[in-house]
């Protein structure tokens, strides 16, 4: 089975001035996170955008992603939606175009049981032989993943993870004190990276690394390697970007940020805003500030 760890960029999706999948940018950004030492690449989250996608969408974007990183690492897949038989049929789809393993949010807008939850990931993972990972994210699902649901998914053998993106280190704790230890649990809070691997857990799905990949991948190394000082050190100069991205609808200020390095990653799709005027200059300060620092390889526009 796959073990899932380390640092997983999520993918931003690249699309052209009228809103359309940017083919060429999405392979040069599988290149940049491997190129950067990515664990595996994660696509079609939250800062994937996958809620303004159709399924065909979905689709294409892993051909391509799959095609690209051809095996170098583990190319994750969402496929989380509200209901059972969706999600099911689009991770059967996903597993048929060569994804490695799955990403399953929670049902949302639905105030769904703990039971009803357990009985959705059961029913898909009989539908794939995929690894599952878990997604829990309640402020945006109003749907969250109870620490003893958790044990119970964890003892199937296709659930091999959660990433929790609730911004609870507490729920982190939960989740690890209550599954085995050889089940990932995974930050999806970029702050909580590093103490998410100093508590057990097995790293973490990023968006910051869509800006800085080597600023993440170097926490993780730097942890790995027993240079606690040298990781808390990394894990520090996140915050800037932290805040920058909270004062505007993700993955704006990501996007903003690619295209000023010249990734091309394109608009958001409406209705999310691109950032305000002052926000990207400030955003344009702190590129060049990682620049410096040599987390950055490309030129500031």
């Amino acid at each position: 089975m796959l073990r899932v760890e380390g640092v997983i960029p999520v993918l931003i999706t690249p699309f052209t001035e009228k809103h359309e999948l940017n083919e060429p940018a999405l392979r040069r950004f599988v290149n940049r996170f491997i190129e950067s030492g990515a664990d595996g690449l994660f696509c079609l989250g939250t800062n994937g955008e996958f809620f303004s996608l159709t399924a065909e969408e979905k689709i294409r974007i892993v051909e391509i992603v799959v095609d690209e990183t051809r095996g170098r690492v583990p190319v994750y897949a969402g496929t989380g939606g509200i209901g059972t038989k969706e999600t099911a049929e689009l991770s059967e789809r996903m597993e048929a175009v060569g994804a490695d393993a799955l990403s399953i949010i929670t049902p949302y807008f639905l105030p769904l049981t703990q039971q009803e939850l357990i009985s959705h990931y059961k029913s898909i993972a009989s539908w794939t032989s995929l690894p599952i990972v878990l997604y829990n994210f309640p402020a945006r699902t109003g749907v969250h993943l109870e620490p003893r649901t958790v044990a119970e998914l964890s003892s199937i053998p296709n659930i091999v993870g959660i990433k929790d993106s609730s911004g609870s280190f507490d729920t982190i704790l939960q989740y690890i004190h209550a599954t085995t230890p050889d089940f990932a649990v995974l930050s999806g809070s970029d702050s909580l990276l590093l103490w998410t691997l100093a508590a057990g857990g097995k790293g973490g799905v990023s968006g910051s690394a869509n800006v800085v990949p080597a600023l993440m991948t170097a926490i993780y190394a730097r942890w790995k390697n027993g240079e606690l000082p040298a990781a808390k050190e990394a894990q520090s100069l996140l915050r800037p970007l932290s805040e920058l991205y909270k004062r505007a609808t993700l993955p704006s200020v990501f996007k903003e940020a690619m295209n000023m390095m010249g990734l091309n990653a394109g608009p958001c799709r409406p209705p999310i805003a691109p950032p305000e005027p002052a926000l990207k200059e400030e955003l344009r300060t702190l590129l060049r500030r990682y620049k410096e620092l040599g987390y950055i390889k490309e030129e500031i526009q």
